[in-house]
């Protein structure tokens, strides 16, 4: 279905920047800009966008600048956004998990849990979350917003902090230990609500949103090719969980069947060598773009 106007994308600015254009590449689309401009180029004639903070995204979809952007989930909730989330895409920097936001102490604080919080003051960047969070466990505290570096506010600054991780090494390198989790989030796609209700936008966003997850779900996956005898195809799979629903084909030898399938990468280098063992050959492990269930 042909656009009549191009579809506007808010992009993560900054730390997720790299990582959403080498996602967007994987999916089919090409993303190039030059490094002090905010305004990508797109291979894709119906997409045009801009770099903005993620902080940011939710907000200008909601107010109809973007028709749709990814963001945090965090940051929809912080700025209380009126959107469409289209879709989860789970991944960050540098990895492809969720992130939380959790309640830091220095190591020797006195504070244990959110009821020790009463009284003192707190930083962080997500001031809203933070509040929400002491109103529903009936804590009264101070909440002070944080231009980042907040880890070293504690304890001469404030008393704790509200802070992002993904594994909770900084915070420990930074002699913090944590307290509550307040909330996990990772990257969503989400959209304009009045352009969700426009049929060639809907389409549109729709597909950028099955191409972005077929790449996020081929990340960690690979795809093994081999050749086996057929009179051994019941026994590899009986022994192999991960082959149960292969692709099978005849080969000139009646005698012998390809074997196509797509398992976890994690898994290849115990799966090879029991291949291998049961009589496999030409065994050819390859990368995968996109995967589309």
């Amino acid at each position: 279905m042909e656009m009549k106007n191009k579809l506007m994308l808010g992009l993560p600015k900054g730390s997720l920047e790299e990582t959403t254009t080498h996602l967007f590449a994987k999916a089919g689309y090409e993303i190039t800009k030059s490094s002090r401009s905010y305004r990508p180029s797109f291979d894709d004639r119906d997409l045009d966008g801009r770099f903005v903070r993620a902080q940011e995204v939710s907000r200008y979809v909601e107010h109809g600048y973007f028709d749709c952007g990814l963001t945090g989930q965090d940051w929809v909730c912080e700025n209380e956004s009126d959107v469409v989330e289209v879709c989860d895409l789970v991944y960050s920097r540098a990895s492809r998990r969720r992130s939380k936001w959790v309640v830091a102490v220095p190591e020797a604080s006195n504070i244990q849990g959110v009821e020790d919080l009463e009284g003192k003051r707190i930083a962080t960047e997500v001031v809203g979350l933070t509040r929400a969070y002491l109103k529903s466990n009936q804590v009264n505290a101070e909440v002070e917003f944080s231009w980042g570096a907040t880890e070293v506010k504690v304890p001469d600054l404030v008393d704790a902090i509200v802070d992002l991780t993904e594994t909770g090494n900084s915070l420990r390198a930074n002699k913090l230990r944590i307290v509550d989790t307040i909330m996990e989030t990772n990257t969503v796609l989400i959209a304009n609500k009045e352009s969700w209700e426009i049929p060639e936008k809907r389409a549109k966003i729709e597909q950028v949103s099955l191409l972005l997850q077929a790449a996020l779900e081929a990340h960690s996956k690979v795809g093994l090719k081999l050749n086996i005898q057929r009179e051994q195809i019941d026994a590899i799979l009986q022994a192999l969980p991960a082959l149960r629903n292969p692709t099978i084909n005849r080969l000139t030898d009646e005698a012998w069947v390809a074997v196509d399938v797509i398992v976890d990468e994690k898994v290849v280098r115990e799966i090879i060598p029991q291949l291998k063992a049961a009589g496999a050959e030409g065994i050819v492990e390859y990368p995968l773009n996109k995967v589309v269930y």
